[in-house]
């Protein structure tokens, strides 16, 4: 039961601590599930975690996880080959992809090696809900900020680019995103730029925004445009999300 038009959560969150488990999904998780429409069965979830090298140890956590949300979870690891041998079937069985954080830069050569845009694209076209955080947000874009390169930040700009836009997440809670963001934006190397305070998520129906949700309070997402040689904000306020 796909969504019924292209569909993509773009986040700077969706996990929370746990008490008896190592992470629970939260709200945005569970409101990327919602928006697939699926019901009358368990939501099948399948996780890329590229861009932090298929971390076993976290792929168990996610699991965990799924297991106490009621999600049926599945993992599409590159590392040290794709675990699925038919990945494009895989993804178009999903009512969600989710694609954990990391390296965003390392995330897309690796896809770019295994040639996952097209199949990613398909799937998106079919009403699979794309998903993710940080890394697994960006990537959706052309390009945004990434600390990929090193403790400078730096833009990258060779994402998948199925929504035309660049990428700021992180916004709140790492101080250099938002002047980097402005500046990338001033000059032109990034086209505008939807921006995500950590805890928020925009949702896309093909490449239009159509809202900004929020898994904590007193969080912003912001659309940064250019005007002649400057950059300027406009902040959105994000519908706060049931706790789940």
């Amino acid at each position: 039961m796909p969504a019924d038009q292209p569909t993509i959560l773009a986040t700077s969150g969706g996990y929370r601590p746990a008490q008896r488990t190592h992470l629970e999904f939260d709200a945005l998780v569970h409101h990327a599930v919602e928006l697939s429409g699926v019901t009358g069965r368990r939501p099948r979830v399948t996780v890329l975690g590229t861009a932090s090298g298929d971390q076993r140890f976290f792929n168990d956590h996610l699991h965990q996880a799924a297991r106490v949300a009621g999600f049926e979870l599945s993992t599409l690891d590159l590392f040290p080959m794709p675990n699925h041998d038919d990945v494009r079937g895989h993804l178009l069985d999903q009512d969600v992809v989710w694609v954990n954080g990391g390296s965003v830069a390392n995330l897309l050569a690796v896809w770019a090696v295994h040639d996952l845009g097209p199949s990613l694209r398909v799937a998106w076209e079919a009403g699979v809900v794309l998903s993710g955080v940080s890394a697994g947000s960006i990537c959706w874009y052309v390009g945004g900020t990434t600390d990929s390169f090193g403790p400078e930040l730096r833009a990258v700009t060779n994402g998948l680019a199925l929504l035309p836009f660049g990428s700021g997440v992180h916004y709140d809670s790492e101080a250099r995103r938002r002047p980097l963001v402005h500046a990338l934006v001033a000059d032109g190397t990034l086209p505008t730029t939807h921006c995500t305070d950590d805890g928020v998520g925009l949702v896309y129906h093909g490449t239009e925004l159509v809202e900004a949700v929020s898994e904590r309070d007193g969080k912003g997402a912001y659309v940064v445009t250019r005007d002649g040689d400057r950059a300027v904000q406009e902040r959105l306020e994000p519908r706060r999300l049931a706790s789940p």
